[in-house]
């Protein structure tokens, strides 16, 4: 019986967990030299007289594609008009009526 009782209370202590501690952690709950940073990759070092080197091989690469005869424009109007639902409606309509 007394373990049934300390089982109990061990099961009651842990769902009355505060919920602050589950937060996330920000400069304003954490240390006072805690840098949380915008999880963003590092392009260099800092030197030891506080100076700072940029990597070559850590600059980000983008690879673009040439788009010289491209049948499509970057820009999408955002009221497009929704033509291929018109369009495969009439046809699925006529297909319905072929059948029957």
């Amino acid at each position: 019986m007394p373990l049934g009782l300390t089982l109990g209370s061990l099961g009651r202590a842990m769902r009355r967990k505060r919920l602050s501690s589950l937060d996330i952690l920000s400069s304003k709950r954490a240390p006072r030299d805690y840098y949380k940073g915008k999880n963003c990759k590092p392009t260099g070092f800092h030197t030891r007289k506080g100076g700072y080197v940029i990597v070559d091989e850590k600059l980000p690469r983008f690879v673009v594609p040439d788009l010289t005869d491209f049948k499509l424009k970057p820009y999408v109007s955002q009221c497009a008009r929704d033509l291929t639902a018109s369009t495969t409606s009439s046809t699925s309509a006529e297909t319905t009526e072929n059948k029957s």
